[in-house]
């Protein structure tokens, strides 16, 4: 009687045992791939730069965490702000989170259209929007750079109406690195709001109308609340790879105004200090996790709330 009775425990955890052991090379594989170099930066990061790059072995040190915000006067030895390098995250947090927004007044519309029109044009609609993931990151950002450049399209276009009489600088400014950002991230933004706004059940907008609320209302009090899902995994999607955008600021912002993953880049390159490009790594990693806990939460009370 007591084999029959322990017979199912013993069945589900032979089950357990070998979905582990199915798991166990998927495992290791992102120990190995993913949490191995990040482990590698982060025992860089407390180590004594060398003299030529790479990093002296086993020699403990803080000055890469240290330099991330500080630096020392090389004359009279004080410390103070890292005014440069405070300046580039603060440009990144801040041209990241304009992308995000851009890429959400455009988004949103487009998503709403491509989720109300007929079933049988979604598929196109939807292949339109992906179409961009087709070409290398490298030639978008080219192709942005020929249409904002002075001689491109939109001078040229302003010019002919006659809006201004000379060209505008946009290249190699932040405004470039931003509408760079935003229109190679957009298809990011599109689909996963596209994903959210499908699901509606458009009965309850058709009810809001019903009880006299306007266009303005609906969308405030029905729509985005139900598609928050969307919208919020969009932002992050957009977010965290702007934050960390190498090419497009390389590009279009000629390398003046360099973003952190450039920084990070120089650290590694010309500046050959390791140990403070894997501190800065590891910093802009944390940023990135602190957004990611933001959307776990978020979506956790908004599954929360529809329940």
């Amino acid at each position: 009687m007591s084999a029959i009775r322990t017979a199912p425990e013993n069945a589900k955890s032979r089950d357990i045992r070998n979905r582990w052991l199915l798991s166990l090379p998927a495992l290791l594989i992102i120990l190995v791939a993913a949490i191995g170099p990040l482990f590698v930066m982060l025992v860089y990061s407390f180590l004594v730069k060398g003299d030529y790059g790479d990093v002296k072995p086993w020699q403990f040190s803080l000055d890469g965490w240290f330099s991330v915000f500080f630096e020392r006067d090389i004359f009279d030895d004080t410390f103070g702000l890292a005014s440069a390098h405070v300046s580039i995250i603060w440009r990144s947090l801040k041209l990241s989170f304009y992308t995000t927004i851009l890429t959400l007044i455009l988004g949103f519309p487009t998503a709403y259209f491509i989720a109300t029109r007929p079933a049988k044009s979604r598929e196109m609609w939807v292949f339109l929007i992906t179409i961009p993931f087709w070409t290398n990151l490298l030639i978008r950002t080219f192709a942005m750079q020929q249409v904002i450049r002075n001689e491109g399209i939109v001078n040229n276009v302003l010019m002919w109406l006659g809006v201004i009489k000379s060209p505008l600088q946009i290249i190699y400014t932040d405004t470039a690195t931003l509408l760079g950002m935003t229109y190679v991230y957009l298809p990011l933004m599109v689909l996963p709001l596209y994903a959210s706004i499908e699901k509606l059940d458009f009965r309850l907008v058709e009810a809001g109308y019903d009880l006299y609320a306007n266009r303005l209302q609906v969308l405030w009090r029905i729509v985005i609340p139900l598609v928050k899902p969307g919208l919020i995994a969009g932002s992050i999607l957009v977010f965290i790879p702007s934050l960390g955008a190498y090419v497009i600021p390389r590009v279009l912002g000629g390398g003046k105004n360099m973003m952190l993953g450039n920084l990070i880049e120089m650290q590694f390159g010309a500046g050959r200090n390791w140990p403070l490009g894997a501190a800065m790594s590891i910093t802009l990693m944390v940023i990135v996790m602190l957004a990611l806990l933001f959307y776990v939460r978020n979506a956790s009370k908004s599954g929360a709330g529809h329940v």
